[in-house]
């Protein structure tokens, strides 16, 4: 294999690295997404985790929020004890101590129903949801189905959560954002916006952070219609009591790290810098026939760049591999504005 080759996939390994410092920190720290500083970020802010014994994790895989919850929860992160973690999402997401996975729809009754029977009958205090949707680039249209996302999470936690529980989701800040305040208002005493130091700035990602569940009186939860209808033509006409103001709060260390800006591979003097491959690559991806088939053609093309001894062959087959695990390690497209 040519020298340089070599250096094009060391630089290339390594660029992410120094352009997305969380990015870097989670491999590091052994987390399977950079989004596991939003969590813990969150909770410096909001104590979210005190005395909390049932938690659930929605749209949970890869997984980082649920690797968050139990080594924060769990002793040493083994499973036993009091402490009881259910992640859900529709994908397999590989297993986690202490944490147990139910593969199934949180628009579903029956989803709702598994998660109180790993309770033991008893309701969830904390529930947590990071879920986003592969965005298509039209703000609006993200915006929209990221609401309807949030809106799906909030029903089935209505179905599980204790009351005077915590629920805290992933939130795009639009135009519109005022009429999920108010949805949400009418189910928690307090709602507050959070945008962790580890969500970029260029991102209209955010977090709401609902605290003390109160259902209103007689509100019995259902799949089919779960929330009070609001009907308005035009948000901007609702003024005094009727427009609801959601306080917005900056959590984390604001002299810490900058998730905007690049930073250089050796962070500090004396520690040299080292790769390290993500710590959880996907399981089953959709994309992976696709970089399968692109290898092969590389490999197949005569007298191409590509390297065609077996050595080479796999060494391009580890690089692939990485490039696929990296994806694991990103924030769905769109959750940070730049993917």
């Amino acid at each position: 294999m040519s020298s340089n080759f070599l250096r094009f996939l060391k630089m290339g390994r390594s660029s992410k690295d120094k352009r997305d410092i969380y990015y870097r920190l989670a491999k590091e720290e052994g987390w399977r997404a950079r989004s596991a500083f939003k969590l813990l970020q969150i909770d410096e802010e909001f104590d979210i985790f005190k005395d909390v014994t049932r938690v659930v994790d929605l749209c949970a895989a890869p997984g980082s929020w649920s690797q968050v919850l139990s080594r924060k929860l769990t002793k040493d992160g083994t499973a036993g004890g009091d402490v009881k973690i259910v992640a859900v999402d529709l994908q397999a997401m590989a297993p986690l101590p202490g944490v147990i996975q139910i593969q199934g729809d949180i628009t579903k009754r029956s989803t709702a129903e598994q998660i109180i029977s790993e309770f033991s009958g008893q309701q969830a205090q904390l529930v947590v949801c990071d879920g986003a949707p592969d965005v298509t680039g039209l703000h609006d249209l993200d915006e929209y189905i990221q609401a309807q996302l949030l809106l799906a999470a909030l029903n089935i936690t209505t179905h599980v959560l204790a009351p005077g529980g915590t629920f805290v989701a992933k939130i795009f800040r639009g135009k519109d954002v005022t009429l999920l305040y108010s949805q949400l208002k009418v189910f928690f005493s307090r709602v507050t916006v959070a945008k962790p130091r580890s969500s970029r700035n260029s991102s209209i990602e955010s977090f709401v952070v609902c605290e003390d569940y109160r259902p209103p009186e007689g509100y019995v939860p259902n799949m089919t219609n779960p929330l009070l209808d609001h009907q308005y033509s035009d948000l901007d006409q609702l003024s005094g009591p009727n427009r609801v103001l959601v306080p917005f709060l900056a959590c984390g260390d604001l002299s810490g790290y900058d998730a905007d800006l690049t930073y250089p591979l050796q962070l500090s003097e004396g520690a040299e810098y080292e790769y390290r491959p993500p710590n959880q690559p996907p399981i089953n991806p959709p994309y992976q026939d696709a970089v399968e088939k692109k290898r092969t053609d590389q490999l197949a093309k005569p007298g191409g760049d590509c390297p065609t001894t077996p050595d080479a062959a796999v060494s391009l087959s580890a690089s692939d591999v990485d490039r696929t695990a990296a994806l694991s390690l990103q924030e769905p497209a769109g959750a940070e504005g730049d993917g």
